[in-house]
């Protein structure tokens, strides 16, 4: 019996360490999100990897390196986003007061994504984020 074999969509790409790579890693994940017909939750996925690779480049990224980012989908709808850096720490949500003008990323992350985490990386970490129901071709 033959079965036809769905292989999850899969792209990354390497940033260094400077400003403009966070509107270019969003650049790349919403012309992956385009390319695979990805509609729905478009904007969520959008806001979480801004402000994981933010984190990573102010936190996680010491100088001379930089953050690969990786997203991937597979048949069932699940895409997930990594953000892999070579930092020390493990990012914790923050509970800033409604003063604070930062400290409300990862609470963003938590909001949106319907899963989100840290993993271990040797060296540093890995900030992952998932989203269901973000079937190819959605659009």
């Amino acid at each position: 019996m033959n079965r036809e074999t769905h292989l999850p969509h899969f792209r990354e790409h390497f940033y260094r360490r400077e400003r403009r790579s966070i509107p270019r890693s969003r650049a790349f994940v919403r012309e992956a999100l385009t390319a695979w017909g990805v509609g729905e939750r478009r904007d969520d996925v959008l806001v979480c990897v801004s402000e994981i690779a933010t984190n990573a480049l102010l936190h996680g990224v010491p100088p001379g390196r930089g953050f690969r980012v990786m997203i991937w989908l597979d048949h069932d709808g699940l895409l997930r986003v990594e953000v892999h850096d070579s930092g020390d720490g493990a990012p914790r949500v923050g509970r800033p007061d409604g003063e604070a003008e930062s400290g409300r990323g990862l609470l963003l992350v938590e909001t949106l994504a319907d899963k989100w985490g840290v993993g271990e990386r040797h060296p540093g970490k890995v900030v992952w984020a998932e989203f269901a129901g973000c079937s190819p071709g959605d659009r």
